[in-house]
């Protein structure tokens, strides 16, 4: 999961920095005169994450900072992700991580690559990326044993060496591994057997560093048996011709926990040869999401998005706090929604892109208002429900009664929670009564914040009841307005007051039934009554 935020980042620390590198040897001769000795270049890719990760957790104990971070940018792993995860590094597996979308997985496997070397060399020229001091391809053997110390070296960075693949059905062993090139061989003059005629795939052109698979499960089952092999053996055959490759990867993986113990998904031999299986979660509670949330949704708005001038910028947009929080509980909400499909998960990227339509909803009203200040609403959020319903799976259940409708309810539910967070103990009765009354107010987009304020001023001790929200007298009208909006809201969802889809607040729907109730009463005894009527004037007719 993401980190906090962008402007606290804890700090991180690095076993290097790119810009203090030194001149890099260009030749072989010049790198066995080198600090890159056979030995160090030589390691393994497992152990050169080992060793890193090892100067990594040092130097984090050294300077004891509570808030130091192994990888930056993800959060709410701590104390679960984390921990296995160093594990795995330091018994050098191949892992796969386990999750739902919007875990943070990819972002994980992307986060290795700050354990590797900054500069690692390898010869000049080769599909394999070889090693200097010890090639495997024919192709750097032969420029090596003709130009000898002249031979050209070329220098990898980190984010060279990390090569993903999203695996899909028609992923072929010619897409992983490789396949002969008809077209080379007759322009070499080689036979199609030939190592030189082969058009390496993207494992192979991976070696000496991070190769990672997401989604694994929707491999074609030979296509995992190719992989399996390469891992265990370090050889496959290509088009009937046996190709050895004792390359040099670390393999990790991510799959939907279903998915990867469903038995035909997976073949066997491949599972029991991935050392580590690491389950991730989503957030386990409503700060951690809120965190992540900050860090990743866009709402640092450019300055002129608002007309404002850059220092004017950072006070042009204000998301309070409560709208954060009812924001990340409409994801938690819907990981408990029984119409909501369990299998497929509430990914986090739901209150991000909510959050994002939130903020645009708010900029939106400030500027057809030439308002100042954009601040964000409970009322926002349902503007936002295009952002919402893509981004849930539903039940049977859930479809019959609609997206729409389910998200609704779940918003409602989000509402009437982090409501009773801040005013579970504040007595609303004098609020009721005036609506009670007949009294009714509409808030919506059409209408500017002091247009707002001065009609929500004529409720009966509104404003007093805002002190959880640290709104006084002194409050600017969009704040206000918008804290209102928020106890008018949580009323509503715990059904003391009604609203309408043109999001006019009225009496409460108890209210409402026994008023209906009453008029229907009353029709019911006018009705009566001159049914009577009739009655009598039919026998008064029957006499005469």
């Amino acid at each position: 999961m993401p980190i906090a935020d962008r402007q606290h980042r804890p700090e991180t620390y690095s076993i290097y920095t790119y810009d203090m590198a030194p001149a890099l040897p260009a030749t072989l001769g010049a790198l066995r005169a080198s600090e890159y000795t056979p030995a160090r270049v030589g390691r393994t890719v497992k152990d050169e994450l080992r060793e890193n990760l090892i100067v990594r957790l040092k130097a984090m104990a050294a300077a004891k900072d509570e808030d130091a971070t192994l990888f930056s940018g993800i959060v709410g792993y701590e104390d679960t992700v984390v921990p296995q995860l160093i594990n795995a590094v330091l018994s050098r597996h191949n892992f796969i991580l386990l999750g739902l979308r919007g875990q943070a997985k990819s972002r994980i496997l992307r986060a290795l690559t700050t354990l590797l070397d900054p500069y690692i060399p390898a010869v000049a020229g080769s599909e394999v990326r070889d090693n200097p001091y010890a090639p495997i391809s024919k192709f750097s053997r032969d420029l090596i044993a003709k130009l000898g110390d002249e031979t050209p070296i070329a220098w990898l960075t980190p984010d060279d060496r990390y090569v993903e693949k999203l695996a899909t059905p028609d992923v072929t062993v010619a897409d992983l591994i490789g396949d002969v090139d008809p077209i080379k061989a007759a322009r070499s003059n080689q036979d199609l057997g030939s190592e030189l005629t082969m058009h390496y795939g993207l494992l192979p052109r991976a070696n000496r560093g991070i190769f990672a698979i997401n989604e694994l499960p929707d491999l074609a089952g030979k296509i995992q048996v190719a992989l399996f092999n390469i891992m265990q053996e370090g050889d496959v055959q290509i088009k009937g011709y046996p190709v050895r490759l004792p390359l040099d990867l670390a393999i990790v993986f991510s799959a939907n926990p279903e998915d990867y113990t469903a038995r035909g998904k997976i073949v066997t031999p491949l599972k029991d040869r991935i050392g580590s299986e690491i389950r991730t979660h989503y957030p386990e509670n409503i700060e951690e999401g809120i965190r992540i949330t900050a860090q990743e949704a866009w709402t640092e708005r450019a300055p002129h998005d608002l007309g404002k001038s850059a220092k004017a910028a950072k006070s042009a947009l204000e998301i309070p706090r409560y709208v954060r929080q009812i924001v990340e509980q409409i994801a938690f909400t819907a990981r408990e929604e029984k119409k909501v499909d369990k299998r497929s998960g509430v990914s986090q990227r739901l209150p991000i892109t909510t959050m994002e339509l939130v903020v645009s909803n708010a900029e939106r009203r400030a500027l057809l208002h030439g308002e100042e200040l954009a601040v964000a609403r409970v009322g926002d959020i349902y503007a936002a429900l295009p952002g919402i319903t893509g981004k849930i799976e539903l039940e049977y259940e859930g479809e019959v009664r609609g997206a729409d409708t389910v998200v609704r309810d779940i918003i409602r539910t989000a509402v009437a929670h982090v409501f009773d967070l801040y005013f579970a103990q504040t007595n609303t009765q004098q609020i009721e009564q005036w609506f009670n009354l007949g009294g009714t107010v509409q808030l919506n987009d059409a209408q500017p914040a002091t247009a707002s304020l001065a009609e929500l001023k004529q409720i009966q001790g509104l404003f007093e009841k805002l002190t959880p929200l640290n709104i006084d007298a002194k409050s600017r009208p969009e704040i206000a307005v918008g804290a209102a909006e928020f106890l008018l809201e949580g009323m509503y969802a715990h059904k003391r007051l009604s609203r309408s889809e043109e999001r006019s607040f009225s009496a409460g729907e108890r209210k409402q039934r026994i008023e209906e109730a009453a008029r229907h009463s009353e029709r019911m005894r006018e009705r009566d009554a001159e049914r009577e009527d009739y009655t009598k004037s039919r026998t008064r007719r029957g006499f005469n």
